[in-house]
């Protein structure tokens, strides 16, 4: 557990280090946005996060060749298990802050346009993300030997493309969707700490999500402040992570329901404006303008 906290507070301090340097290029007016208050706001601020991760992944690397010390196996597998995630994920997300129209939202609105013979950069994201899900598991379901499957496969790469696309439709006011990445990875450890894997060392697998969302958090500051947004290229890489942290510590049971809830809300998005529930419900509605400037 301390591995993860150190890996945590270098993350939030990369993040922030980085995206101070990045002032200057991140304020490019092909960057700006208008924001849910009307005000311009750089976006694709989330390229900050691979960014900062590089030192953490290089070290792990290195790590691993050294007969991995001086971090345990489980911080240093856990680290790499995000890198292709990240990358893949972040560019995605990237295509669409930088390319996207706007002219097909929702996933009915990308597979008409997709059958219309039109490919969105949503319809990228669609597509692209399947396939950088399924790049990201199957590592990980390779070294489950015996216990893996094509289903499995299947199920894991589902989960992590699903949570991909939640996190970004969640991405709709300041911090929100950083918010609710924390809560998450706090369940995420807590459960696995739970079920017996700290024992063992294997919460540590999880160091890689951990990173990722400490990398944002490093970024929150700056994005409450309205002086930067996430964008796509930081949303879709922290569901994504998140989805991949559950890949490596939850059965296969807790693996199919959060894989069934995550299609459940990201079908309900089709109809239910999350926000408007948001706002609707006092104790969200509370956390959701923490820290935000004032309306």
């Amino acid at each position: 557990m301390i591995g993860l906290l150190v890996v945590g507070a270098a993350a939030v301090a990369l993040a922030a280090a980085v995206r101070a340097g990045l002032v200057p290029v991140l304020g490019q007016p092909a960057l700006a946005r208008t924001n849910v208050r009307g005000r311009p706001v750089p976006t694709a601020g989330g390229v900050v996060i691979p960014l900062a991760l590089l030192p953490l992944w290089a070290v792990a690397s290195i790590d691993l060749v050294l007969d991995r010390e001086p971090w345990s196996p489980q911080l240093t597998d856990g680290l790499l298990a995000t890198v292709s995630v990240v990358l893949a994920f972040g560019l995605l997300g990237l295509v669409d802050d930088l390319l996207g129209g706007g002219d097909a939202r929702g996933f009915a609105g990308h597979l008409a346009a997709l059958r219309s013979g039109r490919l969105t950069t949503g319809g990228i994201k669609l597509l692209g993300g399947g396939a950088a899900a399924v790049i990201a598991v199957a590592p990980l379901r390779a070294a489950g030997g015996a216990t893996s499957s094509a289903w499995t496969l299947l199920l894991d790469a589902v989960l992590v493309a699903l949570a991909a696309n939640l996190a970004n439709l969640l991405d709709r006011a300041p911090g929100r969707v950083t918010k609710v990445s924390i809560l998450a990875l706090v369940a995420l450890v807590v459960a696995g700490s739970v079920g017996g894997l700290d024992a063992g060392g294997e919460v540590g697998r999880l160091a890689g999500t951990v990173a990722v969302v400490g990398a944002a958090v490093g970024l929150l500051g700056a994005e409450l402040r309205e002086r930067l947004m996430l964008g796509d290229a930081g949303a879709n890489v922290l569901g994504a992570a998140l989805g991949v942290g559950v890949v490596l510590v939850a059965p296969t049971g807790a693996r199919i329901a959060v894989a069934g809830v995550l299609l459940a809300l990201n079908l309900a998005s089709e109809r239910v404006s999350f926000s408007t529930v948001v706002e609707r419900t006092p104790p969200l509605r509370w956390l959701d303008r923490l820290g935000r400037l004032p309306e």
